[in-house]
């Protein structure tokens, strides 16, 4: 076996964790079962690998099979990457086609490797039709770099791509793939990032509202156990019942009973001149507009929003600035004066 593709299989198989070696070697289907009950999982962890890759090497096993390996681990463990989200569009004209998942494949493939010399793009087939893409970049004259590659979730007959953060210079050039692919006539970035990938397809294909789950559905029952019907802190006093009442109604209509989907962060960049009915002052003859940024975090920024009026630690209604994050399907804000 080459001494590379055995390092990218040795390398690849040090990521599993141990409590999860089986159930990824039989996802990934590669092995057989007569191979896999020769696996001793109760030895040192390098011992379990280097058996791997003996097997692996016994099965003349390929980059594109250890490829495959790679996107069963990170479909297991997608909320470590960060994803953004593609949305396509077709012309005024143009018909919804039906969709050939082989031909989108092939036709995928030829446009990256047409464009560029040293690319590799391995496909997995997932639930609902949708595809698992592995991209490992190179360069006209450097082979793809196994190490650092681009995955990209794409949902067939929708608009829309989620792909983990690839290298700037490759972005044109995925995007021209999966429009031309997918037969759309254009494509944008969305201003919409998460670690919860899972959240990221609740807001946009509008799951938010029905019975969502996370990948860590006990947090999210936790989080709603905080929500409108949380036991409130002994030391906060609800004087007034009828607004009590209020809060809580208005923070249901804004953001409905249910778990909201899981996001980090909400940035906000607020740009705007300086006005004043008083002559002279040091920002009075300012060209340049004043830009200030600002940032929301929390491990599960929705829910804490949610919390926050029934908390008696904001009023209610919030701004719609916040309440809107996934309604308009984004955490990016650029606010200009009109």
């Amino acid at each position: 076996m080459d001494v590379n593709l055995a390092e990218f299989i040795r390398r690849t198989i040090l990521k599993i964790p141990m409590y999860e070696m089986m159930t990824i070697l039989k996802a990934w289907d590669f092995l057989s079962e007569n191979q896999l009950q020769k696996i001793n999982l109760r030895q040192r962890k390098d011992s379990v690998v280097q058996d791997l890759v003996l097997l692996c090497e016994e099965k003349r096993a390929s980059l594109d099979d250890v490829a495959l390996l790679d996107i069963v681990y990170t479909q297991v463990h997608r909320h470590q990457k960060v994803w953004d989200v593609f949305q396509m569009s077709k012309g005024p004209e143009e018909d919804v086609d039906l969709f050939d998942m082989e031909r989108f494949k092939s036709s995928f493939k030829k446009i990256l490797q047409r464009t560029l010399k040293n690319v590799t793009v391995t496909f997995r087939d997932a639930e609902e039709n949708a595809v698992w893409i592995r991209l490992a970049w190179g360069t006209q004259n450097k082979k793809p770099n196994q190490y650092k590659p681009t995955y990209v979730l794409y949902y067939p007959q929708t608009p829309y791509a989620f792909t983990s953060s690839s290298p700037k210079s490759t972005e044109p050039l995925l995007g021209q793939a999966l429009t031309v692919a997918s037969k759309h006539h254009q494509i944008v970035k969305m201003d919409l990032r998460s670690r919860h990938l899972d959240s990221l397809k609740a807001i946009v294909f509008k799951q938010y509202n029905q019975n969502f789950e996370n990948h860590n559905s006990s947090t999210a029952l936790q989080e709603r156990s905080l929500g409108l019907h949380m036991n409130m802190d002994s030391r906060i006093i609800h004087e007034n019942a009828v607004e009590k009442e209020r809060v809580q109604r208005v923070t249901q209509e804004t953001f409905g009973d249910y778990p909201q989907p899981q996001l980090e962060f909400a940035q906000y960049k607020l740009e705007t001149k300086f006005r004043s009915d008083l002559n002279g002052g040091v920002l009075a003859e300012r060209k340049e507009p004043l830009r200030c940024l600002i940032k929301f975090s929390s491990p599960h920024l929705l829910e804490a929003l949610k919390s926050l009026a029934p908390a008696g630690i904001a009023d209610a209604p919030l701004s719609p600035l916040l309440t809107c994050i996934p309604s308009k399907g984004m955490n990016y804000f650029k606010i200009r004066d009109k």
